[in-house]
């Protein structure tokens, strides 16, 4: 009991204790100055994407891409709707099927009357949905799950030529070719729900419908235009003659109405009180802390509009023949070569959230695979084949436990990704950022407008490449 009292005693020295014989600490820190760090902030990240970005001078606000003219019009997969378990094409995304495209039907009656013939079917894992060699006569369109196509290799051994997902369809020949087969194996990979149009089902529409009918006929006496693996307009060559042949003669034709990006923007009015300014700027700058914590938010912002934005976020406007599915799950060495192989001309960056940079980490260590590191601005960053796999946090995982891996070619002269933007702004404070400030209120409250002006453009297709329904853990059996 003694040395309880003891202690208590002790401990009140200073406060309450007459017999003190030195300064406290407790009041000599008022008149010490303290060590102390500028205002912290967790949701500040390393911001690859900002950082790999070459940034272009958008000036008047807009940057517009031309390209080539291309023959191939839509995203090249049809949409399917549900209702519960109930499955249904979109009407309007028929004219994807190669015999429809350019069927012009503003009431959509006919459309909607072919939609209406599709037969929704349900296929367990490894069931067969088409075998090769049996009779092609029906399209199908995967409304959900995923699919292997599966056909014979170079030595005669059995392959996987590709995986079909949501919205891709096969057989579409098979309407207008009568007698044509399979020339491959369709089975399904995961529980699948498919909707197919018999060719007896279109062919009572066409004798229905005379404007279907005169569609068809068309396309059937005229040929595909001329164009090369990426359906742009064929540029027409000679090559290895001899003589005087006559050479043919050409021109490289544009998209008449090419896509334009406007700078989109992030503002935010930052207040700060007159008295807080005035008085309180010692060490630390008041306004400037709060700005600089102000902007890291907007920057945040910026990164997570460019990934995710619907109107040119790079999630949203990869072109779906870039996308590609994953062929188990997890993210697989075998999964980022093939996504590898959609940007194989000069591959910049690999970006991923950094639960998926660690399950391509643990799928690696199951195979004894050690990817190797790069030096990127003086950070060792994990690789593979040489690319650096960087952390970005902005990129979603959903409620499933899946998420997506994109892999880019940057820059102008590579025909990549760019990042946009515009300098020379009034009351600029960082290259497409400005503070302005807006005066003084009744309350002597300070207010500055913070505004960040950004976009980014995919200048050809194959810049950038997903990998997708990538699967963060599994539980091993």
């Amino acid at each position: 009991m003694a040395v309880v009292v003891t202690d208590t005693v002790e401990s009140n020295v200073g406060a309450e204790n007459p017999q003190q014989q030195s300064l406290a600490t407790a009041a000599a820190r008022n008149l010490a100055t303290t060590t102390k760090s500028v205002p912290q902030m967790q949701s500040i990240t390393s911001r690859w994407l900002l950082r790999i970005l070459p940034w272009v001078q958008a000036q008047g606000g807009v940057y517009r891409v031309n390209r080539r003219l291309s023959y191939l019009v839509g995203d090249g997969r049809i949409s399917v709707s549900n209702i519960g378990a109930q499955c249904q094409v979109v009407a309007p995304d028929l004219v994807e099927l190669p015999v429809l495209r350019g069927f012009a039907d503003e009431e959509l009656t006919v459309l909607s009357a072919l939609a209406g013939r599709f037969e929704q079917r349900e296929y367990e894992p490894g069931a067969v949905i088409a075998e090769f060699g049996h009779e092609a006569d029906q399209v199908v369109v995967i409304a959900h799950g995923k699919v292997n196509k599966i056909g014979t290799g170079e030595y005669g051994d059995q392959t996987v030529l590709g995986t079909l997902v949501d919205g891709d369809f096969i057989g579409d020949q098979s309407l207008v070719q009568e007698q044509s087969i399979w020339e491959f194996t369709a089975k399904a990979v995961t529980p699948t729900t498919i909707l197919a149009l018999p060719r007896r089902s279109f062919q009572e529409l066409v004798d229905q419908s005379d404007e279907l009918r005169a569609h068809v006929q068309a396309y059937l006496a005229n040929p595909t235009k001329p164009q090369n693996a990426h359906g742009e307009a064929e540029i027409e060559l000679a090559s290895g003659h001899d003589g005087e042949p006559d050479l043919p003669g050409t021109f490289v034709d544009y998209e008449l109405a090419p896509r334009e990006y406007e700078l989109s923007v992030a503002q935010t009015v930052l207040r700060v009180h007159t008295r807080v300014a005035d008085l309180y700027n010692q060490p630390m700058n008041q306004t400037e802390q709060q700005l600089r914590l102000t902007i890291e938010a907007l920057r945040e912002r910026q990164e997570h509009e460019l990934v995710n934005n619907r109107q040119f976020g790079l999630l949203a406007n990869a072109d779906l023949k870039q996308r590609i599915p994953t062929r188990t799950g997890p993210p697989t060495p075998d999964d980022m070569d093939e996504l590898i192989a959609t940007v194989w001309k000069d591959p910049g960056y690999i970006l991923a959230h950094p639960r998926a940079i660690a399950a391509f980490g643990q799928e690696c260590s199951k195979r004894g695979i050690y990817p190797a590191s790069v030096d990127l601005n003086g950070n060792q960053i994990v690789s593979w084949r040489g690319i650096p796999i960087l952390p970005c946090n902005k990129i979603p995982v959903t409620d499933k436990r899946t998420t997506q891996i994109m892999l880019m070619r940057v820059g102008e002269q590579n025909q990549g990704v760019i990042g946009l933007h515009q300098t020379g702004l009034p009351d600029e404070y960082q290259p497409g950022l400005s503070v302005r400030f807006m005066g003084i209120n009744e309350k002597a409250v300070i207010s500055y407008l913070v505004s960040a002006y950004y976009s980014a453009a995919i200048l050809v297709p194959d810049a950038l490449g997903v990998l997708e329904n990538v699967e963060l853990g599994r539980a091993d059996s």
